[in-house]
Parts: C-alpha cells; sequence; structure tokens
C-alpha cells in the first residue's frame, strides 16, 4: 500500500510521476533513456541486467520485478538474474562481466570501500572508461529508484511485472512521459 493516500493501491512509478509533478519527473526519466537505451560500451540488454541486479541486491521487489521482465524480454534468462544476485562469481555469465557486477556490487552495498583496484580489475577485463562511467550511473541510478520506491512504499504486483516490461520494452522510458502525461 502506498505511503501516499491520493495514490491508488496498484500505483506504479508513473503514476506517482504523474500525480506530484514538480518538474523532476521529466529529466528522471529522460536519463533513463539516455543511459539504459543510448550508446554505450554495454548493450540494452547487459544495461537492463544491471538494473535488475541492483533492484535485487538492495531487495528491492518492484524494480528487481519489473527489470528482470524487462531484461526477460531482451533474452536474459529469469535463472540468471537470481544466481547473479545469490552469488555473481557463480552466475552463468562472460568472464569479462564479473568485474563489472562485482564493482556494482561493491558500489551498491559498500559504498565507501570502492578503491582503484576495484576500477582497474573492470580496466582488466578489456573495459574503458566509459564503461565504467555507464555502469556506475546505472547503480546509481537504480540506487536512487528503489529508494523512491521503496520510500513511497509502492506494491511490487508479480502479475504486472511482464506487462510493465513490455510497456518499457516497446515504448522505452520516455514513451512513458506521454502515456502517463508526465510534464
Amino acid at each position: 500500500m502506498p505511503f501516499l493516500p491520493s495514490l491508488e493501491h496498484e500505483a506504479k512509478v508513473p503514476h506517482a510521476m504523474a500525480k506530484f509533478q514538480n518538474g523532476t519527473q521529466r529529466p528522471i526519466m529522460l536519463f533513463h533513456e539516455a543511459l539504459l537505451r543510448g550508446e554505450s560500451p554495454f548493450t540494452v540488454k547487459e544495461r537492463e541486467l544491471m538494473a535488475a541486479y541492483v533492484s535485487g541486491l538492495n531487495a528491492c521487489q518492484y524494480c528487481y520485478g519489473a527489470h528482470t521482465a524487462v531484461a526477460e524480454l531482451f533474452g536474459v534468462p529469469k535463472q540468471l538474474i537470481t544466481d547473479l544476485v545469490a552469488d555473481f562469481n557463480q552466475a552463468d555469465i562472460d568472464d569479462k562481466l564479473k568485474p563489472v557486477f562485482s564493482y556494482l556490487r561493491k558500489l551498491t552495498l559498500t559504498p565507501t570501500r570502492m578503491t582503484q583496484a576495484d576500477a582497474d580489475a573492470v580496466y582488466d577485463a578489456g573495459w574503458s572508461e566509459q564503461a565504467l562511467y555507464d555502469a556506475v550511473q546505472v547503480c546509481c541510478l537504480y540506487n536512487f529508484m528503489n529508494r523512491f520506491v521503496e520510500g513511497l512504499g509502492l506494491t511490487p504486483i508479480p502479475d504486472q511485472f511482464g506487462m510493465e516490461g513490455q510497456m518499457i520494452v516497446d515504448g522505452g522510458y520516455e514513451g512513458m512521459l506521454e502515456a502517463f502525461d508526465i510534464k
């Protein structure tokens, strides 16, 4: 049940943004669009996997469910996401991605303990500074969104994750601006 009494029980992020428009909603959604759909050394699939992973680490069931659904629609097996959250070292991902997910985990769970060695591991795997920058931004965005969702008390409704995921795949994040009349 949302903590804001004027929101319906099944309200989603776009519903809250549409109701409480204060000028921040459009930039947040455009940031999503640019970061998750724009140019990057990472594929859209990999960036959505990162969003689901960070949300899983934070135990944000709403974002974890929605972005797991999006990642699945881009071809990521659901079991892989579950395995990553449980233990990324044992998950069946490309070895080149393991230092990236290690970085995301540490930045999410113990951000003040980041070191040059963490960044160097990403570079040593063959990733560029742009890749590290993009991974950090995805991590930061989903730590923000997880706290936004949890702070508003938005209710995860597992039966709707597939529909939400399809909406994101079909219209992107920018499409939500029009669909929910967000100014």
